[in-house]
């Protein structure tokens, strides 16, 4: 929890700064930052499809969680909220592993899948946020720009 908050703040903190940098107007900056975790350890973005085997092999038939941190910062204040959904995978064969691998859809994800994709049908049950685990937790988002009075739906 402590790592995806740091990294969030620090996104919002660039993207802030950035504004300042522009001499734009003060607008309301947000940024996310989402982690897996499994057994205590973050599994990243695999660099390759063998490295992404690995972690699919790893959470087949198994519980992890998905941390999302959202961040809104204006001017000098910050405000963080934090999603925590536990996600658990079917148990996924060699096969299964190899045909979603020749897909590509790994690239780049936390984890080497992403929820709204082909990986979804891996999902046997989420508890917690979707869209926190898509990468944005809406429910968070529309929280904190509410605390900013920033209209939302």
């Amino acid at each position: 929890e402590v790592y995806v908050r740091r990294l969030c703040q620090e996104k919002v903190r660039a993207g802030s700064e950035s504004l300042r940098l522009r001499n734009l107007p003060l607008f309301p900056v947000l940024a996310a930052e989402t982690v897996l975790v499994f057994n205590g350890q973050i599994l990243r973005k695999p660099v390759n499809a063998n490295q992404a085997a690995d972690m699919l092999r790893q959470l087949s038939g198994h519980e992890h969680q998905v941390l999302s941190a959202v961040a809104v910062a204006l001017g000098n204040r910050t405000e963080v909220a934090l999603s925590v959904s536990k996600v658990r995978f079917a148990k996924l064969s060699e096969d299964r592993i190899s045909r979603y691998l020749r897909s590509g859809e790994y690239a780049g994800k936390a984890g080497a899948y992403a929820m709204q994709g082909l990986a979804g049908a891996f999902v046997e049950h989420l508890a917690g946020s979707y869209s926190g685990v898509m990468g944005l937790p809406l429910s968070e988002t529309v929280e904190l720009l509410q605390r900013f009075d920033y209209p939302t739906p």
